[in-house]
């Protein structure tokens, strides 16, 4: 089910929760699409990359804080060409509303992904790329739900495939704009 209603979406949650696998099958069903990954403009930094730490410091903050503007930006620049765009990171706690100021494009879907962190803690176990280092699947579990502000669609997928994930997004979407925070 391809649409041609062109569409900024931002996909959420922890690690391990389904991000990258659910934000590539969606942008897979999009007319002229993109999956940017938000995490790509972390990598490009090469001297003095600060990983945000579950104590985060300043420093830490605004390299996150970076991060999530650069995305942004580029977000709104595919938009602006007339692509779909479906932007994909850890946008948790309070940045979540950070992030939805940075974006200037609406309307703008978030969709969080919340599965179980029993599950998550599963997939994080099963995948090669690691991303649990300083933080555990509970604590940041613990960010997500205690600190992340309640906007947008927030969908328990623990026992969801990227398949049927995918479904209700394009249903609330397309068919209902029930998560569009403008």
């Amino acid at each position: 089910m391809k649409s041609s209603r062109q569409a900024m979406i931002l996909i959420t949650g922890i690690m391990a929760s389904g991000k990258s696998t659910v934000a590539q099958l969606l942008a897979e069903r999009l007319d002229r699409s993109v999956h940017l990954r938000g995490d790509m403009f972390r990598k490009m930094i090469v001297n003095d990359r600060r990983e945000v730490r579950p104590d985060a410091d300043e420093a830490e903050l605004e390299q996150l804080s970076l991060r999530y503007r650069l995305a942004a930006q580029a977000a709104d620049a595919y938009f602006a060409a007339g692509f779909n765009v479906v932007v994909q990171d850890v946008v948790i706690g309070r940045m979540l509303e950070d992030f939805v100021s940075y974006v200037q494009t609406r309307p703008l879907y978030v969709v969080v992904l919340c599965p179980n962190p029993s599950v998550v803690a599963q997939r994080e176990a099963g995948r090669a790329k690691k991303g649990y280092g300083e933080w555990t699947v509970e604590g940041l579990n613990e960010v997500l739900l205690g600190e992340t502000p309640r906007i947008g669609m927030w969908l328990d997928t623990s026992s969801m495939t990227a398949e049927q994930t995918v479904d209700e997004i394009m249903k609330s979407v397309w068919d209902h704009g029930d998560v569009d925070v403008s």
